[in-house]
């Protein structure tokens, strides 16, 4: 029997915002334990939160980017549930009346182009967090993440495999970190991803019972987590067995889900609205000035990318899967005419040191890689030596013409010069010499070898292969 793989996110995006959403305590990572809490964000009696208008700003940024209809009039809800890092026994978030719904954003998994719709994104504060003790069965709470703002952000059951998962994911990461909404920091949390997978049969309108899977905090635990439930319930339907609703734990160590809890239905949580916090209204003027400020968004600039440089479809995904790998791009380019050759270069020498989100913590300024390019494109330096003076550049952060210079690496290209060591080599092997002459005109490479070699690569290479053949006769 052949199945369907349905599958939804919801992804929750930390807001990049220096308080909390409903109280004035800083939101800044790494702080010691429960020293970033006030009596509005640990639920004290009598306290009364005040709404965080850059958190609304911050959705409505994302509504737009995402072509969603922003509800003119939107209100929290209180969502009840029990567990130690909820000091208030209730969650404030949004239910019947959310900020934002019907969005939608375009992805390309195996080389197929798809839109994948989004059902809402609403604003909620966040939990704390439980830190467990390895020694011995003890768990701690640390409240400093209680009330920090966060960005849930719900797809449509429009997933089916997880490749396309994993597309989408990325897909609204670059867009949060365009927006500059989010750091999208999944290592700290501050973008996570639940996501909810059922299989049906082919041709089968309705949904199978779907599991729950958290966490997963990268894009690669997320599709080894999909992949594997995907098998897990198709095993389990192949022998005509029962799919359970549960909410399942992904254990990066073993490569498996575990059982965490019965899947709870919205009906659980009891929600109604918070009686402490008045509705939204956003206005046309509101939502016209955000519009107005909204930054250039990773398709806008692939499609750029693709017109004003020439680039391929390949090129212009990889240099604008980041907002700062674009931007470093594009600076080099204001110093550098070639950039294909800039890409390739980016694509290789540079991302096989820097993630394409850390290319801000790169030494190798825009215009020292442009410099380092026209170097070599004028034969200043051969391609071997360029890729020794960008290592001495990432290791220092010195400049190409510098390093050259100190380094005694800048390129031989004195003909009257290389047509002596020409001729010692010739000299020196004569068989080679012969074997040229007679056709087998792949020892040229012998030749370019023996004089790199004496020139500790120094030589011009375009240079020697025309000194060879005008020396060899051919």
């Amino acid at each position: 029997m052949e199945f369907e793989t349905v599958i939804g996110l919801e992804i929750h995006a930390q807001m990049k915002t220096k308080s909390k959403i409903f109280c004035g305590c800083a939101t800044d990572f790494g702080a010691p334990p429960n020293t970033q809490v006030c009596p509005v964000c640990l639920g004290m009696p009598g306290v009364l939160p005040v709404l965080n208008r850059k958190v609304v700003e911050n959705a409505i940024r994302l509504a737009l980017a995402t072509d969603a209809h922003i509800n003119r009039e939107n209100r929290f809800a209180r969502k009840n549930y029990f567990y130690p890092d909820l000091p208030k026994g209730y969650q404030i978030s949004q239910y019947e009346l959310p900020i934002a719904e019907h969005g939608r954003v375009e992805i390309e998994a195996g080389g197929v182009r798809k839109i994948i719709g989004i059902t809402r994104a609403h604003m909620e504060e966040d939990a704390g967090k439980l830190v467990h003790d390895d020694r011995e069965p003890k768990s701690y709470v640390d409240l400093n993440r209680t009330g920090t703002p966060l960005l849930e952000i719900v797809s449509e059951p429009d997933i089916r495999s997880p490749e396309e998962a994993v597309a989408y994911l990325k897909k609204i990461h670059a867009i949060v970190r365009y927006l500059d909404i989010s750091d999208g920091n999944m290592q700290e949390g501050s973008f996570r991803c639940d996501a909810n997978i059922s299989l049906r049969p082919a041709g089968r309108e309705e949904f199978g019972t779907r599991t729950e899977l958290k966490n997963m905090n990268s894009f690669r635990n997320v599709q080894l987590a999909l992949e594997y439930e995907e098998r897990r319930q198709r095993d389990i339907l192949l022998e005509g067995g029962a799919v359970v609703q549960e909410t399942l734990l992904w254990n990066p160590d073993r490569g498996c889900t575990e059982s965490m809890r019965g899947k709870e239905e919205a009906h659980d949580y009891r929600y109604f609205p918070d009686p402490d916090l008045v509705p939204v209204h956003i206005d046309e003027e509101w939502i016209r000035r955000i519009r107005e400020e909204l930054p250039e968004l990773p398709d806008q600039r692939r499609q750029r990318f693709i017109s004003r440089y020439g680039l391929s479809e390949y090129d212009s995904d990889l240099l604008t899967s980041a907002r700062e790998l674009a931007d470093y791009f594009e600076a080099a380019c204001a110093g550098y005419a070639n950039p294909k050759k800039l890409s390739n270069w980016i694509g290789t020498e540079m991302l096989r040191e820097f993630g394409a989100e850390e290319i801000g913590r790169c030494p190798v300024a825009p215009e020292q890689l442009a410099r380092l390019l026209t170097m070599m494109d004028e034969g200043i330096i051969s391609g071997r030596i360029a890729k020794t003076i960008f290592a001495e550049m990432l290791a220092s952060g010195g400049d190409p013409d510098d390093i050259a210079r100190e380094r005694n690496l800048v390129q031989m290209s004195d003909a009257g010069e290389l047509v002596r060591l020409v001729r010692e080599i010739m000299a020196a092997n004569p068989e080679q010499v012969r074997q040229y002459r007679e056709g087998r005109t792949k020892v040229m490479g012998f030749f370019v070898g023996q004089l790199m070699k004496k020139t500790r690569g120094q030589a011009n290479p375009q240079l020697a292969n025309e000194l060879f053949k005008k020396e060899l006769g051919g």
